[in-house]
């Protein structure tokens, strides 16, 4: 079936018609467009695709829910499920409309790989223009999951798509090894170029000087052409000299790194099934050089698996005490080592929350992991964040007490002065909840339901007259905003409730009522058990007592609460959320806790139970996603009580913070929202302190008119392709303005196992560890003291700042402020930060950072950055992370490091030398931007100080290595022109000249490269000192390395040739022992070199020897004419067989290494790295504190003596002997 449809460039702005065709997507056994046999329930996109090119697809369900889910794991590793709609307005909506009826124009953005945006719109008919967003668009290689039928239309296809746009290939990186190689590989073909251009002048001259000669010489070619001849005559006899062979050989052994990298148990985590990932194969050795760290601190520092904490309402702080509790107990035995599965938490508050699974104790990681392997075998699909402890809340007794008040109806209200909670205070608790459960985009499903699936529409739980009857105890109304109160409405009224609940502020009691009753027979009220009547069982006899806020009967009410919701839960099958970040699943399930449950989504509305009235349908007009820049989300619902558009906001405290405003009017409403702005911002600053990610919640009531305003500048944004997302922004900018502030919440992260010990390693190292993070000031600072990042002597300086010019002078002052204090700078690379020296920490906010990166200002900024021990940039965005990595890898010149988990890293992965991403809570993009992959921070400790040492030391000398056995073989050859005329003749058998670097000694520096090990594991483990102390120049080391070639090879060849001055040795007779001495200095050179000799290693030294000689001995056997114009006939089993042979070879040899040897020996003697010395010093501490030890067992061991007798005259006698 093809429709007639048109594509459009968003940068011509003119369409092209064009033949589209159309697919189908059933869960019944259907046969598509694409001749492939569609099968059930989950059904992968991309092959259907592949097969006709076509790709991202214009969704059109074809049922009346509008929507379908889609798994996105194959484009950026996200497990959970994401909601994707039909474009609103469209005229197919039911499998009852004919395709042929689709008559619309789609114009859309030129073809790019931004995964997250799609700009474009459908023009219909009647020339009403629809947006198209990324929220309608299937990308290939996603996966459909729970739905049955999907049409859709093509927009992209073939290369143009998105996923094949992004597939770019791999990223080539060169590391600092390898361009340090570069510049080596250019000195040596410089010395090529001398040698050969000495050659050619040294023949043109010998030519010239030659008279009478006796033997044929050419004398009709001029000396200056002969030596032109003579110059590329050695250019190819010398051109051994360049190591092309180097590269490869260079190759191989990263491959070899790699696999041992790969296979290292101790980076290998068995939870997650995951092992380290080597996906940049050229970079290991940069592993060995890192300067810079910096680091992210959600989901790399921290599990990212978050917990509702506590929370503050309406100013009020709700700690939640007894769920801190459990976190220290869980907390507690998940430190332990060694528990087993039946350990049991020794608090009695340790009871399971569910009855389910009441037998497994939830404060162990062994009952997380049973509970995800029993939820994971009901369910195949995975679920992000919903590990059992974040799932589990213990309600705080205060908070459930005055819901027990809005509950009861036996209870009045009042203004606050007694015990009971006021009106307005309900307004704010109901509205908090409320908005945890509406302010996502959280996927609900079930085991036996799917997500898309809602329940339907029955019998309202309570009566009319009930629900009128329970909210008449409200003096304030809690869906209406601030901004229409008036002082008589703030105290208690209960004549005037049904005027201020159901109806606007002009409405008359009766047209409220009926309002009321009219909009509740509309909503949808699901039968549920009383929830109220439970929860105030048994309450009545403490109401005196909660009055008198008694604690027994506070924490009575949260086991009330508790058990219903125990109850509730074993009644109703249990939901499953999954969420796109854990903040999001943390504040549902917060809500759940409190009975706010989530219940089920739809593009048209959300199902919310709310306590004491059951299952609302809450219709939902709008939703404004998350971005990093506005960083908050907000939803437009349209509430079922009130028929009010009402917007909750959730977000960063920086963001929402500036957004609230007192309403205009009533005094005592303003003077109650400074009260609730001021008293938040201290439970805000408190939940830093103590490390708690804090979200901000605020609403806001729209009137008819301002809505409908706002919604046309929405809808011509959306429908825009030109500058759509600065629109947006505006937008959403209008929307969210003059908020309510409801309240906040704090969220705890747990820090992930030896970070602390990790960081302090990694400085002590020399390398500087910078933290970049978007949380708060307070946070990140609780955060840098928990790892170990900040010492109790460091100095915290900050810089906040409301303008630029501020932002400059404060730099500057802070920097005299460094100088003054005396403190040792350590910004020098290599000598930064040790783990146990006081320094100063500089935390800057994003703001600041903005003004800090500018060109006038970065070079200050950069300055004091790099005289302070750490770095904390608070509040920084992910182009600010990325900003600051390149400014000090370019400024610097230094080798960084990047490492994070999320879609906000990859920036900053990328940015770097050396980018390594976590394999955490928030799928895979890092993983898949980054050079090397691992599962947990501690990883970065071994990696780096063991591999990362090992990998540079190794390649570095083997560089060393392939130049230095180069250049010696090459300078006998060179040596041999000044005795031979320059002729270009060669005193070797042609076979050993090419065999000798490709045979005879390449595999010794490959097992070399690959098996070396300078230093043990657990030394450089215990002593990261290692890390830096002992790296190896290349540069500098070259010109030594060949200077000692050219001594060895003076040697090597002079030696033979004074032993057989004035003899009549052939020239293959005169090349054998230079060949053979050759080849044992450059063996035994290894020898000296190796810092490991195993048994691998002499039995390939041994094979390298013997292939020499058997070869040579075999070609003097039997190859007559094998290297014409000379005969290696007999040539070297005649010198093998003579004594002189050996002599020359032995004094050879001897004399070549000496030097070396002696080198190596005073150097290590006279200048011994301090890391060395200590730890050499430790090993000595260490086995004397062992001998001691074993004296003192000694001398404390009772001593037998055994009865004397006959045979041991000499022994004394035992206290029990007979005598």
């Amino acid at each position: 079936m093809r429709w007639k449809t048109s594509d459009a460039t968003c940068l011509t702005r003119r369409s092209t018609t064009m033949w589209c065709e159309c697919f189908v997507v059933s869960s019944r056994p259907t046969l598509s467009s694409a001749g492939r046999m569609c099968e059930s329930e989950t059904l992968c996109v991309c092959p259907l695709m592949k097969s006709f090119r076509r790709t991202c697809c214009c969704c059109i369900p074809l049922t009346s829910v509008g929507f379908c889910y889609i798994e996105t794991a194959n484009l950026d590793g996200e497990t959970n499920l994401k909601q994707r709609q039909v474009v609103s307005d469209l005229p197919l909506q039911g499998a009852e409309s004919p395709l042929e009826s689709f008559h619309s124009r789609i114009e859309c953005e030129n073809p790019n790989n931004d995964l997250g945006r799609f700009r474009g719109y459908v023009e219909h008919r009647s020339g009403l223009r629809v947006g198209l967003h990324n929220n309608n668009l299937l990308l290939r290689s996603c996966t459909v999951r729970n739905t049955e039928t999907v049409v859709g239309i093509v927009v992209y296809a073939g290369h143009e798509t998105k996923a094949m746009m992004n597939n770019s290939g791999p990223r080539y990186k060169r590391s600092q090894l390898e361009s340090h190689l570069n510049t080596v590989v250019l000195w040596c073909v410089l010395l090529l170029f001398i040698m050969c251009l000495t050659a050619a002048i040294g023949h043109g001259l010998w030519l010239q000087n030659l008279t009478d000669p006796v033997f044929k010489v050419d004398t009709e070619t001029s000396p200056a052409l002969a030596g032109f001849y003579v110059f590329w005559t050695m250019i190819i006899v010398l051109q051994v000299l360049i190591p092309i062979s180097l590269y490869v050989s260079i190759e191989v052994v990263k491959l070899g790194q790699i696999y041992f990298i790969h296979n290292d148990l101790a980076l290998y985590h068995q939870q997650l099934d995951s092992r380290v990932q080597c996906r940049a194969l050229n970079i290991t050795e940069d592993l060995g050089q890192i300067q810079y760290l910096f680091s992210d601190k959600t989901g790399t520092l921290t599990e990212n698996k978050m917990v509702f904490r506590r929370c503050s309402i309406y100013g009020v702080e709700y700690p939640h005490e007894e769920n801190a509790r459990r976190l220290e107990v869980y907390e507690a035995d998940r430190s332990e080592e060694g528990s087993g599965r039946s350990g049991t938490p020794q608090s009695g508050r340790s009871r399971s929350l569910s009855c389910r699974h009441s037998s497994v104790s939830l404060h162990t990681p062994t009952a997380e992991e049973e509970e995800e392997k029993l939820t994971n075998h009901s369910q195949p699909s995975a679920r992000a964040f919903c590990s059992r402890v974040a799932k589990e809340v213990l309600p705080d007794p205060e908070l459930v007490r005055k819901l027990n008040w809005f509950l009861s109806p036996a209870l009045a209200l009042s203004d606050g002065s007694s015990g009971a909670p006021s009106s307005l205070e309900l307004t704010y608790i109901t509205d908090f909840f409320l908005a945890l459960a509406l302010c996502n985009s959280v996927v609900v499903s079930s085991a036996s339901r799917p997500p898309h699936v809602v329940r339907e529409e029955q019998t309202p739980l309570k009566s009319l007259e009930e629900i009128k009857t329970m909210f008449q105890r409200l003096s304030f109304s809690p869906f209406s905003a601030l901004s229409i109160l008036s002082p008589p409405q703030i105290k208690a009224s209960p004549h005037s409730l049904a005027h201020r609940m159901f109806a606007p502020s002009n409405s008359t009691t009766d047209e409220s009522e009926s309002s009321l009753e009219g909009t509740l027979e509309t909503s949808g009220l699901s039968p549920k058990p009383d929830l109220s009547s439970r929860v105030m069982e048994g309450n009545s006899a403490q109401t005196a007592g909660r009055e008198a806020k008694d604690d027994d009967g506070a924490r009575q009410d949260a086991e009330d609460l508790t058990r219903e919701e125990d109850c509730k839960s074993e009644a109703d099958e249990e939901l499953l959320y999954e969420a796109e970040s854990p903040d999001e699943a943390a504040l549902v399930h917060a809500a759940q806790a409190y009975c706010c449950t989530l219940r089920g989504r739809s593009a048209e509305s959300l199902t919310v139970d709310l306590p004491g009235i059951g299952s609302l349908s809450v219709p939902l007009l709008h939703i404004l996603p998350f971005d990093s820049d506005r960083k908050k989300m907000s939803v437009v619902v349209r509430h079922p009580l009130t028929g009010q558009v009402v917007v909750y906001t959730k977000g960063a405290d920086s963001a929402i913070m500036d957004l609230t405003g007192a309403p205009t009017g009533a005094a005592e409403a303003q003077e109650i929202c400074r009260h609730v702005r001021e008293q938040t911002q201290n439970h805000l600053d408190s939940y830093a302190r103590e490390g708690l990610r804090t979200l901000c919640i605020a609403k806001k009531v729209l009137e008819e008119e301002e809505y409908h305003v706002w919604l046309k500048g929405q809808l011509r944004a959306e429908s825009s392709i030109e500058s759509r997302e600065e629109l947006l922004t505006e937008s959403a900018l209008r929307l969210e303005s003059s908020l309510t502030l409801l309240g906040s919440t704090g969220i705890v992260d747990r820090l992930q196992e030896e970070v602390p010990e990790t960081i302090e390693a990694l400085q002590n190292a020399g390398i500087k560890v910078w933290i970049l993070t978007g949380d708060k000031k307070e946070t990140a600072v609780n955060i840098a003291y928990a790892c170990k990042l900040l010492g109790p002597n460091d100095q915290l300086l900050t810089a906040s700042c409301g303008s630029k010019d501020a932002c400059a002078a404060l730099l500057l002052e802070l920097q005299r402020e460094v100088d003054r204090s005396g403190v040792p700078a350590a910004g020098n690379p290599g000598k930064c930060g040790s783990g146990g020296g006081a320094g100063f920490i500089l935390v800057i906010d994003g703001r600041t950072l903005d003004w800090a990166l500018q060109d006038d200002l970065k070079e200050d900024f950069l300055l004091l950055s790099c005289s302070c021990k750490a770095l904390l940039c608070c509040r920084s965005s992910p182009l600010q992370k990325s900003q600051v990595v390149r400014l000090v890898r370019d400024q610097l010149a230094v080798m960084t490091l990047a490492v994070g988990d999320g879609a906000n890293d990859v920036s900053m992965i990328q940015a770097a030398d050396v980018g390594i991403g976590i394999s955490g809570q928030e799928g895979m993009q890092a993983v898949m931007s980054s050079d090397f992959a691992i599962s947990r921070f501690k990883h970065l400790r071994k990696l780096l100080l063991v591999h990362g040492h090992w990998c540079y030391a190794r390649l570095a000398n083997m560089i060393l290595y392939f130049i230095y056995k180069n250049v010696m073989f090459v300078n006998l050859l060179f040596w041999y022109q000044f005795f031979c005329g320059f002729s270009g003749s060669v005193m070797t058998n042609a076979w050993v000249l090419i065999l000798f670097n490709l045979l005879f000694t390449s595999v010794p520096p490959l097992l070399c490269g690959v098996l070396d090990r300078h230093t043990a594991a657990h030394t450089l483990m215990q002593r990261p000192q290692l890390y830096s102390a002992s790296k190896v120049s290349v540069p500098r080391m070259f010109w030594v390395t060949v200077l000692d070639a050219f001594y060895q090879s003076l040697v090597c060849f002079f030696v033979p040739y004074c032993a057989f001055a004035g003899s009549s040795v052939s020239v293959l007779s005169f090349g054998s022992p230079i060949n053979a001495s050759a080849l044992l200095i450059i063996l035994l050179h290894q020898v000296i070199e190796s810092p490991t000799l195993t048994w691998i290693h002499a039995l390939v030294w041994l094979l390298s020897a013997a292939s020499y000689f058997g070869f040579v001995l075999l070609l003097g056997l039997f190859c007559v004419t094998c290297s014409p114009p000379t005969n290696p006939l007999g040539a070297e089993t005649l010198q093998m067989s003579e004594p002189p042979f050996y002599i020359i070879c032995a004094l050879t040899t001897v004399t070549a290494l000496i030097p070396r040897l002696l080198f190596r020996a005073l150097f290590n003697t006279l200048h011994p790295s301090p890391a060395v010395l200590k730890s050499a010093q430790t090993d000595r501490e260490d086995s004397g504190n062992y001998w001691r030890k074993r004296q003192r067992w000694n001398q404390s061991r009772p001593k037998n003596r055994l009865p004397v007798c006959a045979d041991n005259p000499g022994l004394e006698p035992c206290s029990d002997t007979v005598s």
